[in-house]
């Protein structure tokens, strides 16, 4: 009996260890806190969460405005889910981050602006937030 000693028992094809194909380990990409915060605001803005579940993310008049502006929102209609399109960030001062995000529903498109500020704790909290208003009709 002559043994193979190119590979081991059982192993039919021809591909030696140094040539199998290594995968490449990525490192996940740090989601930036205000994408986070961004995503937490279209899912109370478009109704899929309450208000309140941005209590402990909130700091000052923001959670009032959100209080106020989610039930209004056009984000809510029953037509396609809203979708963050672009959101980017600007840090005028260390621990504030201003941002804005184009929300898109369909064919619509509206604007989303908000300030965060972290804390002493190093948390970020929202600081204040808008959403843009809807485009007057022009006969």
């Amino acid at each position: 009996m002559t043994m193979n000693r190119t590979r081991p028992a059982g192993r039919h094809d021809a591909r030696r260890p140094e040539t199998v194909p290594t995968q490449r380990h990525r490192t996940p990409r740090r989601i930036r806190p205000h994408q986070w915060f961004a995503e937490r605001l279209l899912a109370v803005l478009s109704g899929q969460r309450p208000v309140h579940w941005m209590l402990g993310h909130t700091i000052g008049d923001a959670y009032d405005q959100l209080a106020e502006l989610a039930p209004a929102t056009p984000l809510r209609s029953r037509g396609a889910r809203p979708v963050i399109r672009m959101c980017r960030g600007a840090q005028p001062a260390p621990g504030v981050v201003e941002a804005c995000a184009s929300i898109a529903a369909g064919e619509q498109v509206r604007a989303m602006a908000f300030r965060l500020e972290q804390g002493p704790d190093l948390r970020w909290r929202c600081a204040a937030v808008e959403l843009g208003s809807t485009p007057a009709r022009h006969p």
